[in-house]
């Protein structure tokens, strides 16, 4: 993903100690629960569409827009499927970021999957039982919550066992 222009003015100040950000990750299913990805730029893997929410703008928002510029559909938000802190990264130029992501469902209503920017390099539809096979643990827990009617909001935390 791109870095918006508010992080890049933060990051002027801030250097590159560890940031806390929000972020936002979207499954978005079509009428035949075929899930909509991007082949990123960055890593050149296939992944579901997220970003960074801009200033004042609600994670549902930050989910419509974003799939929108990355891949051209049309979606409108269903349910949060889970809220996870993730570990603390590193980009290769050093700056140090923590996401606090916020997984959406979305529902496409609209518009042609196509590659709108310039953080793909392909976008298209998968049936569940043809994902790529190099989606990882963090695509694959949002996509099988995605389809789940269990309530998923949040990720589980281990519990220290009394004794």
């Amino acid at each position: 993903m791109s870095t918006p222009d508010f992080i890049r003015e933060l990051r002027a100040s801030a250097g590159q100690q560890l940031l806390f950000l929000p972020g936002v990750s979207v499954v978005c299913l079509d009428d035949a629960d075929r899930v909509l990805l991007g082949r990123r730029a960055d890593t050149g893997r296939w992944a579901i569409i997220g970003g960074i929410p801009e200033p004042g703008e609600q994670p549902a928002e930050t989910a419509v827009r974003e799939v929108h510029e990355e891949t051209g559909v049309h979606c409108e938000p269903e349910r949060v499927i889970l809220v996870q802190g993730l570990e603390p990264m590193a980009y290769p130029n050093g700056d140090q970021c923590q996401f606090m992501d916020i997984s959406m469902k979305c529902r496409a209503i609209g518009g042609e999957a196509r590659v709108n920017d310039d953080e793909s390099l392909d976008v298209g539809w998968f049936a569940l039982d043809a994902l790529p096979a190099e989606l990882g643990e963090f695509d694959l827990t949002r996509i099988k919550m995605a389809l789940s009617d269990a309530p998923t909001w949040f990720a589980p935390v281990d519990t220290p066992t009394v004794s």
